[in-house]
């Protein structure tokens, strides 16, 4: 009797765990950048997925801005076309170029990136819908370990939320900046160290087949020999009958 009150009491508290994460997910449901896929090296290029979930009860989202710092000297932004929204992407001239990934110079780094719905369309009122964006920018900065991409969002009522407040290690920010973190760059002494498996892979096999192709050859020369061997005996001992 016990073990069923219990049981029965888990059970309440488990169904009220899930409901209170389920809320606070909920309310606290906000802009983000997510990678599908493997982490984007430093100094490579990688796709970049902004979610925009809709938050208000009485307004649709119809504009997302996300903006790029000039220091990160991202030369190259493309978008997935999202049916329904328009795209553009802006670069600004700065006074001093700025070095990117590669360690080359950029003049015109891209600085913002800008999803307009066309009219009828948008994420709906409400908060049940949500859209994604996704990028693909080049070439990523080796010098930080984390971009920080702002994000503003319009609604059709006019108001404006702008999600640009970064993490300082605690509690998180009401209103935080997406965020991507980038992974180490492959170095050439990885590639070498791949490159000489594969060469030592390659040339184990290379050996093993010519040794068995040398072992069959032998084998074959061996045959022919026992076959001239076993000829002269039989033509000697023929020689060495007396004639009847």
């Amino acid at each position: 009797m016990s073990s069923h009150r219990a049981l029965r009491a888990t059970v309440v508290a488990v169904t009220f765990g899930a409901t209170g994460l389920l809320a606070a997910g909920v309310a606290s449901a906000h802009v983000t950048a997510n990678i599908y896929g493997s982490e984007p090296q430093k100094g490579g290029s990688g796709a970049i997925v902004f979610r925009v979930p809709n938050e208000e009860a009485d307004a649709g989202t119809t504009k997302v801005e996300i903006d790029f710092k000039p220091e990160y000297a991202i030369s190259s932004v493309r978008y997935k076309p999202v049916p329904g929204w328009t795209a553009e992407v802006t670069k600004t001239q700065v006074p001093t170029p700025v070095k990117n990934g590669k360690n080359l110079d950029v003049t015109d780094p891209v600085t913002k990136v800008v999803f307009t719905a066309q009219p009828g369309s948008g994420i709906a009122k409400g908060e049940n819908e949500f859209q994604e964006f996704e990028i693909t920018a080049s070439t990523l900065p080796s010098n930080v370990d984390e971009l920080v991409l702002p994000a503003i969002q319009t609604y059709d009522n006019g108001e404006v939320v702008s999600w640009n407040q970064e993490s300082t290690g605690g509690a998180e920010p009401e209103h935080p900046a997406p965020t991507v973190k980038l992974a180490a760059a492959s170095t050439s002494e990885d590639h070498d160290m791949a490159s000489g498996s594969t060469s030592s892979g390659d040339s184990e096999s290379g050996t093993d087949s010519t040794a068995r192709w040398l072992g069959g050859a032998g084998l074959i020369v061996g045959a022919l020999g026992l076959g001239v061997g076993g000829g002269a005996v039989l033509r000697s001992r023929k020689a060495g009958k007396p004639n009847a």
